[in-house]
């Protein structure tokens, strides 16, 4: 099977839409921007003017959630469609496998030209590794392996580039280049665009953190970088109507997870790292003036791992031997034919630490040792057993913190140590958002039948994660 994952042309992928429908596509992701975390979602001081302008022209998610309540696993969740604990990528600097399909993969076979621009976060930058961007479906990239700051030591295709200029803006430009490239040549493109702010330290320019001298410093940090994102989507927004590619592009932003400790998570439950409501609830909003004409606003449940599906049912793409997908597609919503979620999502914090990956060390030391002519001696960073599934996991044991939403019941299943000490907590988030009042002595039924579906799921993915889908 990995020799036919590879070979993605011979077996893989079908694809039966006309080139006429297909869409551009730009998936566009912050690092650690809450729900609240904008102004068109009540933020009492935040500047998101261009942000703004896209909630009131496109399709507004108010209930979009992160498949996780970290960076590394949510981004997994957009390239795969797939809960991130089925490939093990647990936490912050776990990867991708090898053997799992991406979007990129499966959009090239239905004409795209690919890249990938920002924080990367799935495995290494560097050439030679099976989970660098190239590895995953890009043509082109320019990456990091974790979240960055200004002036930026950046990877195109491997060789380490030292960038000048505010962090959303490099990676904005440079995403540009490459959609410029392909509107020149008549091509159509998937650009993945992912910011590294506002994750901390927060940096911003002194220009943008004089906007809010009113604030105490680190809030003028974290606000002021959130402003300079905003600024520099405003400009690829502006140049996709310059270019006049976007009326038939589609644009999809959200978040990675939920809000930290200094932004707002909408006065939710919970922060980034949690499964509540706070952790994984994110702005999210999609424009496609050629499909989407008039502005609107769901309450629809919709998920990150959605975005796989979705984009592959617009583009026409049937993956033969698909693994289990967790998202579905929303193209039926995007054409207003539907309010509620066909499927219910899960959600699964397994209790395993993150693995430190230090762009700016990494960065210098590759730039460093490019420049004198090699490469860095330490392989370990190609992350080049990325691939092998080390470790056995048992369906009799689910560890960590998870949840089942259906509608607006969520039932969460939080365990101890090895699986023990489990404990259930149901709410109703239509009456209950902040997740304040449990209800699962007053609706039993409901709580052993969501218990129920919730564990089933659980152990799906488990089989998932010991390599039974390849």
């Amino acid at each position: 099977m990995f020799t036919c994952l590879i070979a993605v042309t011979s077996c893989f992928v079908a694809v039966s839409a006309t080139a006429g429908e297909k869409p551009n596509i730009v998936l566009v992701m912050a690092d650690d921007q809450g729900w609240g975390d904008m102004a068109y979602n009540g933020h009492p001081v935040l500047q998101t003017p261009n942000f703004d302008a896209m909630a009131a022209a496109g399709l507004r998610f108010d209930r979009f959630y992160a498949a996780a309540p970290v960076c590394s696993p949510t981004r997994g969740s957009v390239m795969t469609g797939r809960h991130p604990n089925r490939f093990g990528c647990f936490k912050w600097g776990h990867t991708l496998r090898p053997q799992e399909v991406t979007v990129a993969e499966a959009l090239k076979q239905a004409g795209y030209t690919t890249g990938h621009f920002g924080k990367w976060h799935l495995g290494s930058v560097r050439s030679g590794s099976p989970v660098n961007p190239a590895a995953s479906g890009f043509d082109e990239w320019l990456s990091a392996p974790n979240f960055f700051d200004n002036d930026p030591i950046l990877s195109r295709r491997g060789k380490a580039v030292a960038m000048q200029g505010e962090s959303s803006m490099v990676t904005v430009d440079a995403a540009l280049e490459f959609i410029r490239r392909c509107a020149s040549e008549k091509k159509r493109f998937l650009a993945v665009v992912w910011f590294g702010s506002p994750h901390g330290p927060h940096k911003a320019l002194d220009e943008d953190c004089r906007r809010y001298a009113d604030q105490p410093r680190s809030r003028q940090h974290f606000y002021g970088e959130i402003t300079a994102m905003d600024r520099a989507f405003g400009k690829l927004r502006d140049e996709l109507d310059a270019l006049g590619v976007r009326p038939n592009t589609l644009l999809w932003y959200c978040s990675d997870n939920g809000a930290l400790s200094v932004g707002s998570s909408g006065g939710r439950r919970g922060r980034k790292c949690s499964i509540y409501e706070g952790g994984l609830l994110v702005p999210a909003i999609l424009e496609w003036p050629r499909r989407i004409s008039k502005p609107r606003v769901t309450k629809m449940p919709c998920n990150t791992c959605d975005i796989y599906p979705t984009l592959l049912e617009i583009a026409g793409v049937t993956v033969a031997g698909q693994p289990p997908l967790d998202g579905v597609s929303l193209v039926s919503l995007i054409d207003g034919e539907r309010t509620e979620r066909s499927a219910a999502m899960g959600f699964w914090d397994y209790p395993v630490s993150g693995i430190s990956t230090p762009s700016q060390q990494w960065m210098s030391e590759l730039l460093a040792a490019q420049r004198a002519g090699g490469e860095p001696k330490d392989r370990s960073k190609l992350r080049l057993d990325a691939g092998k599934i080390k470790n056995r996991y048992r369906e009799s044991e689910l560890p960590g913190h998870a949840a089942r939403l259906e509608g607006d019941w969520k039932l969460h299943r939080i365990s101890g140590k090895g699986g023990a000490k489990v404990k259930f907590e149901l709410y109703n988030l239509a009456d209950d958002p902040q997740e304040k009042h449990d209800l699962a002595n007053q609706h039993k039924d409901r709580a052993a039948a969501m218990k129920r579906d919730l564990e089933a799921w659980q152990k799906s993915v488990v089989r998932s994660l010991n390599g039974e889908d390849y």
